[in-house]
């Protein structure tokens, strides 16, 4: 899954494809580097991001979602209803959910669902990174979930562990390490580590500044092969390319009788 941030104020790179020429120009790079879903969202849920009015939310990705439906599969991130159903009818088939609450929805559209453990709203979510057992309370929830979208009729679900979001970096490294808890629950697992700064933090050295959002892709690289090596069905990236060589990679190294 590629990441498309049609956004001024994303983490990584808010403002980059804010004009939908560029947002299509580069959803279709994507799609060619070998991205099989483009995920399109008009709002920022890095911590501390200001909401947005549902209005240009929908203004933001309608345009993009109707172009690149054309070429692929394409997802809608929102956490709003009249959002993802806009969307929906533009064209998206899967409604990647950070809220985790957009099952009804889906149920309703036809449309896959992918739901996201975050523990409040994105202006206080790092208030909340409290667990006393994250790899299990973030299971539990998503599988409770999971299971109401099955019972609505939801035929497409995914679970999200929601990595950054809520999480400190214990927190992060703690489910990565235990993925396979959240795949042995049976349910298609989705991941998405991509140029998160607890990545920047692990990678310097003492005294040294973190890197920023665009020299993480090592980290992003080492995280998704490893989360591919554990089993999860979908990897979530804004580097479509090199993740498509890691994965092909990891995926041979394990089907291959390498002595």
């Amino acid at each position: 899954m590629g990441v498309l941030n049609v956004t001024p104020d994303s983490f990584s790179d808010g403002g980059r494809w804010l004009d939908p020429a560029a947002a299509v120009a580069h959803g279709t790079e994507m799609f060619s580097a070998g991205a099989e879903i483009v995920d399109v969202g008009g709002e920022s849920t890095r911590p501390g991001a200001s909401p947005v009015p549902t209005e240009e939310e929908i203004r933001r990705v309608l345009p993009v979602v109707e172009a690149l439906s054309e070429l692929g599969a394409v997802s809608i991130d929102t956490r709003k209803a009249e959002v993802a159903k806009a969307a929906v009818l533009a064209g998206a088939t899967i409604i990647n959910d950070v809220s985790a609450e957009l099952w009804p929805l889906a149920a309703d559209t036809g449309a896959g669902w992918i739901a996201m453990h975050m523990p409040a709203d994105p202006t206080v979510m790092q208030q909340h990174a409290h667990y006393d057992d994250v790899v299990g309370e973030v299971t539990d929830h998503l599988m409770a979930r999971a299971e109401k979208a099955r019972a609505a009729g939801v035929h497409r679900v995914w679970i999200d562990p929601g990595i950054g979001f809520g999480k400190t970096a214990e927190h992060n490294l703690s489910l990565l390490r235990h993925l396979d808890a959240l795949v042995a629950t049976g349910w298609p697992v989705v991941v998405g580590t991509s140029r998160k700064s607890f990545l920047g933090h692990l990678a310097c050295r003492p005294g040294e500044h973190p890197p920023g959002p665009d020299d993480r892709l090592e980290g992003t690289v080492a995280t998704t092969a490893w989360a591919v090596l554990q089993g999860v069905d979908m990897v979530r990236v804004h580097d479509a390319r090199p993740a498509l060589m890691v994965t092909g990679l990891a995926r041979a190294g394990m089907t291959s009788n390498w002595a």
